[in-house]
């Protein structure tokens, strides 16, 4: 059997990934469907392989970079989970304080493509914090799946709550300068979001496909830098309204929408990605946060 390319895989099938990701159908019914699309040599197997996450061979920046200082930390979320984990990341040959990032995942918990975003962040000149929102249920459980599943069993708000304690810890962190950004995706985008509106001294915010806040836009003073993928129809419903809301109320924000992207194009883990809107995302993000929190 050939090797399969994003090319040949019927934009359908990524659709019906997004709403098995985002528990909009059962993981049976998501197979069932899947079903439909294995014909002329392909099977529900290797479809179910190629667009899944690889975290092996994907991974940019190894824990073990030397040129990074990279390690868990536990930090208080008295308002949510207690006790939080979270990769703290920095680069080793840098002198004085550093601008700070929280980096926010997606709804499974800190799996290694948001640690090696985090990573990413510090190789950039920032030092991130990338908390685990599965912290009291005992972490990120190795596979996606399972990831999702205990997801589902904490309240969103209550997450918001320990990423708003991650930036407080950030802000005071003694490596830090005091001031930090946010930057999430998917889940993460609504946490970057919401983050713009609770916390009043945000530098910066960047939402990757991320649901938007519907009230009290008018307490945000974080600047934005929004990312959407073209083909990402349910998250891109919301936008219009929000935009109108930024408007009406003079908030600084800038917003692109990439060409013929899916959701989740930033992630390299899956056929998803999209290799130009992804580097073009990323590097519009870095020269935000360097603007906003230099």
């Amino acid at each position: 059997m050939k090797k399969l390319k994003k090319e040949d895989i019927k934009q359908e099938v990524f659709d019906l990934y997004d709403d098995y990701a985002h528990d909009r159908v059962s993981r049976r019914l998501f197979l069932d469907k899947l079903s439909t699309y294995a014909v002329g040599g392909l099977t529900v197997s290797s479809l179910l392989g190629f667009i899944s996450p690889d975290y092996v061979k994907k991974i940019q920046i190894q824990q073990d970079d030397s040129r990074l200082k990279s390690e868990f930390i536990e930090y208080d979320s008295q308002k949510g989970g207690g006790t939080m984990k979270g990769l703290l990341s920095r680069p080793v040959d840098v002198k004085g304080k550093l601008p700070g990032i929280v980096v926010v995942h997606e709804n499974r918990g800190l799996n290694p493509h948001i640690e090696d975003v985090g990573r990413r962040a510090g190789l950039a000149g920032f030092i991130s914090l990338a908390p685990d929102a599965l912290t009291p249920l005992g972490g990120y459980p190795g596979t996606d799946d399972e990831g999702r599943t205990l997801q589902r069993q904490r309240d969103r708000n209550e997450m918001l709550e320990d990423f708003i304690a991650a930036f407080d810890h950030l802000k005071n962190h003694p490596e830090c300068s005091g001031k930090v950004g946010v930057v999430g995706f998917c889940f993460g985008g609504w946490i970057s979001n919401m983050m713009a509106v609770k916390v009043p001294d945000l530098g910066a915010a960047v939402p990757f496909y991320g649901g938007q806040p519907k009230e009290d836009i008018d307490k945000i003073n974080a600047p934005l830098l929004l990312h959407f993928g073209e083909l990402d129809k349910r998250v891109n419903a919301g936008w219009p309204a929000y935009e109108a809301a930024l408007k009406e109320h003079g908030k600084e924000y800038q917003a692109h929408i990439y060409e013929n992207a899916n959701h989740g194009f930033h992630n390299d883990t899956t056929p998803r990605y999209d290799r130009d809107a992804a580097e073009l995302a990323s590097t519009r993000t870095i020269d935000f946060f360097t603007e906003n929190l230099g």
